[in-house]
């Protein structure tokens, strides 16, 4: 027989073996798309509005390269499937149903995709899912995940160009976020954090790891390294910006166009990375020769299928149990809303929407809105209201802190700055009748309620400014005043809210 014929034989048999794993396979993931389609149309959504994520559309292609990159590895190894990765489901159903009712997509995605990891072991079995470890882990950076960090980056860019410009002797004043020179004034917002720098080091430092060395403690050491020099390097940036602005004279100056330097000070980094790491590269074992597939072994065929089902049964529950609760959130009733008293100077519009009243202060149009949900309203729903009052979810820029300078309780009223929309925000939740402005406490509260119900409904009250263009360092301060004028305004506003919350409830 020939060489040619011999390989014909050997897919063909390679192809009778796995037909059935790859079968399961593709209906088990219809079913996971299915059962999980609003983590998924979430994660898109990011990959489209965040430039930190865009890389995600990458994730895919890159891991099926992976996987044909190591199908040497797998050749000759045999289908097993498993049912011991359903019991591991088991600890992903609590872990899921508590981001879910806490709000916390990025908990419920990374759970998911955990799941899409048990249902390939499962099917796989052991040995040639560990051949292709390296192509499904990978699959984990189609989670956009890693937002959390952005404000401790915030403060370790802050602290950074703190120290430099103390041992560079540049005359400065710090405040949070804010840096202060002779020449002007610096804020190291979202944007430059770092965030989108180390995400992308990390998801490139992967893959570069996994193409250039087979020592896992090679890797380990390329991928810490590509977690930690991003991070200096940002300081580093954000430290040269402002000593930019200082030689220049004008913090403008300096700061022009730092984002498009960054990316391209970024490219240095990475490259200088790839550099770094080239020297103890090592090269992939030759292929080896061609090995003969292992037999199906019998009864296999409805192994495979036992073991997907078997995975995917116990990834519905939480979706199921997710949704049963929520049947029991009622609409909340119908009741009068309160009306708000307008601030000095400003002049009643046009309501657009019940429970919403805008006004015109000098320049400024003022929106006051107040959301009244169903005491087992599942707390995802809460937090996205709170969002798109806020335009958090839309906002390229965000800048969160307490709200002061007014009479109302302090540390209840959350401030929200956003650039593009541009606004101004500040809101709260009453959640058991005080007043919450969120957090992870705030939303175990509502878990709570959603499950066992409560004697008040939660109430959303949101205050938002804006001008319908861009709002100016000193817009924001009046922007700040007229929001605490308008709540000084309305009174014993938290009376009114508890009387409202407790209305709500059955």
């Amino acid at each position: 027989m020939s060489t040619g014929a011999v390989v014909r034989a050997g897919r063909t048999a390679t192809w009778q073996t796995l037909a059935p794993a790859i079968l399961a396979l593709a209906v088990g993931l219809a079913v996971w798309a299915l059962l999980f389609h609003t983590e998924i149309i979430r994660a898109v959504a990011v990959w489209n509005a965040s430039t930190a994520y865009s890389h995600c559309w990458f994730v895919l292609p890159i891991a099926l390269y992976l996987a044909w990159d190591r199908r040497a590895d797998a050749a000759g190894l045999p289908v097993r499937p498993l049912l011991w990765p359903a019991l591991l489901a088991l600890l992903g159903v609590p872990c899921w149903l508590f981001a879910e009712r806490i709000g916390i997509m990025e908990g419920r995605q990374l759970v998911a995709m955990g799941f899409v990891e048990l249902l390939f072991l499962a099917v796989l079995g052991w040995r040639l899912a560990w051949a292709f470890s390296a192509a499904l882990l990978y699959l984990f950076f189609l989670v956009p995940f890693g937002a959390f960090l952005t404000t401790d980056l915030q403060r370790f860019t802050a602290a950074f160009t703190d120290a430099g410009l103390h041992v560079l002797g540049i005359p400065y004043f710090i405040d949070q976020f804010t840096i202060e020179i002779p020449e002007g004034t610096f804020y190291v917002a979202e944007a430059c954090a770092g965030l989108r720098f180390l995400i992308a080091s990390i998801a490139f430092g992967v893959l570069y790891a996994c193409l250039i060395y087979r020592s896992p403690w090679r890797r380990l050491a390329f991928i810490a390294a590509s977690c930690v020099v991003p991070v200096i390097a940002n300081g580093f940036r954000a430290l040269g910006i402002v000593v930019l602005g200082h030689l220049l004279g004008s913090a403008e100056a300096g700061a022009a166009d730092h984002l498009i330097y960054g990316w391209i000070f970024f490219s240095f980094v990475i490259l200088m990375l790839i550099l770094a790491g080239l020297p103890f590269r090592q090269d992939r074992l030759p292929p080896p020769a061609p090995a003969a597939v292992a037999p199906l072994p019998a009864g296999n065929g409805a192994s495979v299928w036992l073991a997907a089902a078997a995975v995917m049964a116990v990834a519905a529950v939480g979706p199921g149990v997710a949704a049963v609760i929520d049947l029991r959130a009622t609409t909340a009733p119908a009741i009068a809303l309160p009306g708000f008293a307008p601030a000095p100077g400003c002049t009643p519009l046009d309501a657009p929407a019940p429970g919403v009243q805008r006004y015109s202060c000098d320049g400024f149009t003022l929106t006051a809105r107040v959301a009244v949900f169903s005491v087992r309203a599942n707390p995802a729903a809460v937090i996205a209201a709170r969002r798109a009052a806020t335009a958090e979810d839309i906002a390229d820029e965000t800048v969160a802190e307490w709200l002061t300078g007014t009479t109302v309780q302090p540390r209840s009223w959350q401030l929200v700055e956003t650039e593009k929309p541009d606004r101004s925000s500040a809101s709260t939740v009453w959640i058991d009748g005080d007043p919450s402005p969120g957090g992870l406490r705030g939303r175990l509260r509502q878990a709570r309620n959603s499950l066992f119900g409560a004697e008040f409904a939660p109430v959303l009250v949101t205050v938002a400014v804006e001008t319908g263009g861009p709002l100016d360092r000193l817009q924001r301060q009046r922007a700040r005043l007229l929001i605490g004028n308008f709540l000084d305004a309305q009174g014993d506003l938290n009376a009114t809210a508890v009387a409202l919350a407790r209305a709500a409830a059955p």
